[in-house]
């Protein structure tokens, strides 16, 4: 018996869609798969860090090691505040990351504004310039830098910390210029018709229509700074003035390391970076995303 042309034309129409649409699940079942993988290798230090900080000194140390302990005990977090000055070390890394951060915005959008929309003899001379610091490594200034601040008497200050910070990032810098200059130019001859002044533009029109990118500096420099272990470790020498980079250190004794303390002090250090960046991620990804490459 034959097989008219016109079912079998139908038949490959609906066999067609069904192999498409198992091809798509396919597809889409290995992409979870391998984003579920991806996220327990990278979540699986972060479980090592939470499980050792809740173990007892004799399990922290056993082997074969184990990921979440038999018997749970909170007195390591305890001990993170009567071990050692663990609470003057928290309000020192706040006071350096803080001033950083509010030193990297203010002087960063000032420059990039400056960049990216006022017009001046030399100007794209001195922003090449400016990305030519970015290849120098900082292995060849820090010596001396050190001379300058100690022929200061910065030494063993929070100054040689927040200073520099007052003066811009060239990073920061070369990110916020390329983002203002994708805002539209008429916003600020409007605003300059109407009597507004190159500040006043800056404040009222640039500032507002670049907070996604203004955000993404402040929660870059707020990592940067808060994880900072080389400058503290060169310029402050007193315990007291330790930041939490250099306080965790002190966890380390000459032959025993107290890995369940040291365990729950790392997690209280990389708290806020967690809360900071799942509040902000949103204006992050904006950042970030929206950043033109207009030159």
């Amino acid at each position: 018996m034959e097989v008219s042309p016109v079912k079998t034309a139908a038949s490959v129409k609906a066999k067609k869609p069904r192999s498409l649409k198992k091809g798509r699940r396919l597809e889409k079942g290995f992409t979870y798969f391998l984003l579920i993988a991806l996220s327990i290798l990278f979540l699986f230090p972060f479980l090592w860090l939470i499980g050792t900080s809740v173990k007892p000194e004799n399990e922290a140390m056993a082997f074969p090691p184990t990921l979440l302990p038999k018997n749970w005990d909170l007195a390591n977090y305890k001990e993170v505040f009567t071990l050692v000055d663990f609470g003057q070390y928290y309000l020192n890394s706040v006071i350096v990351t803080v001033c950083v951060v509010i030193g990297t915005v203010v002087s960063s959008t000032l420059v990039a504004y400056g960049f990216a929309r006022i017009k001046g003899k030399g100007r794209n001379f001195w922003f090449v310039l400016l990305l030519g610091t970015m290849m120098l490594p900082p292995q060849v200034t820090m010596i001396p830098v050190y001379m300058i601040f100690s022929k200061l008497g910065w030494v063993n200050t929070f100054l040689p910390l927040i200073v520099p910070s007052f003066f811009g990032s060239a990073y920061f810098i070369f990110l916020l210029r390329q983002f203002f200059k994708t805002i539209p130019k008429e916003l600020e001859e409007s605003a300059y018709l109407d009597g507004c002044g190159a500040f006043g533009i800056f404040w009222r029109i640039i500032i507002p229509l670049s907070v996604p990118s203004i955000i993404t500096v402040a929660l870059l420099s707020f990592m940067w700074t808060w994880n900072d272990f080389l400058n503290p470790l060169i310029y402050l020498n007193d315990d007291s003035k330790y930041t939490l980079a250099l306080g965790i250190l002190q966890f380390k004794g000459a032959l025993l390391i107290q890995w369940g303390p040291m365990m729950a002090a790392s997690v209280f250090i990389i708290l806020p970076l967690i809360i900071i960046f799942f509040v902000g991620q949103k204006y992050f990804v904006q950042g970030i995303a929206t950043t033109g490459g207009k030159g």
